[in-house]
């Protein structure tokens, strides 16, 4: 996958690859919106291996693929009885990337708590007593207008102003036809 490029000459696919250029020197947060299939993880994976990050771990999230019991664990690890360690996606992410997709899946309360973790770049693993810091660059994704979303009371407000330094949105294919027949000649010659 991170070996796909970025095809097509339309005006927004020209803009996007500004802005990775632009956006992969700093360490700012950065939401990517657009279409199911549209190419954010590819837009998320170009900005990570453009930063000095590269090299670090790219770890990815995906919010709409979990169980809803299971985002605490899967986000902040757990210490167990027996004394091992899960870790969870914000460790395995240190000095890396952590690309959050779908954020807009994760309920309010998992929300809340991203939210502390980027303010004070620490947490504790579930029944865990001490805190793990972490320097994480954090990427989110999302097919879902998130400011539709904050005004039904689905999505935390203060959190998308933390998450959202930086926006990139991706049209989807119907509004950029001229990209389609370099992406067939692209993939054909992929496949073959």
């Amino acid at each position: 996958f991170s070996s796909y490029d970025l095809i097509g000459d339309s005006k927004n696919i020209s803009s996007i690859r500004d802005q990775i250029e632009k956006i992969s020197v700093t360490e700012s947060r950065i939401i990517i919106t657009g279409p199911s299939g549209s190419g954010k993880e590819l837009i998320a994976r170009k900005i990570h291996k453009k930063s000095k990050r590269n090299g670090k771990p790219f770890i990815i999230l995906n919010g709409a693929l979990l169980d809803k019991n299971k985002y605490e664990l899967e986000l902040f690890g757990e210490e167990k009885q027996d004394g091992t360690i899960s870790y969870g996606s914000l460790e395995k992410a240190n000095k890396g990337t952590l690309l959050i997709d779908h954020i807009s899946e994760i309920p309010l309360e998992i929300q809340s708590k991203i939210l502390r973790v980027l303010i004070d770049q620490k947490f504790k693993r579930i029944n865990g007593t001490s805190d793990i810091k972490v320097d994480v660059r954090l990427i989110c994704s999302s097919n879902k207008d998130l400011k539709n979303e904050i005004l039904i009371g689905n999505f935390r407000e203060d959190l998308f102003h933390r998450i959202s330094v930086f926006e990139i949105k991706i049209d989807s294919l119907n509004n950029r036809i001229s990209d389609i027949p370099l992406l067939i000649n692209y993939f054909s010659e992929k496949i073959s």
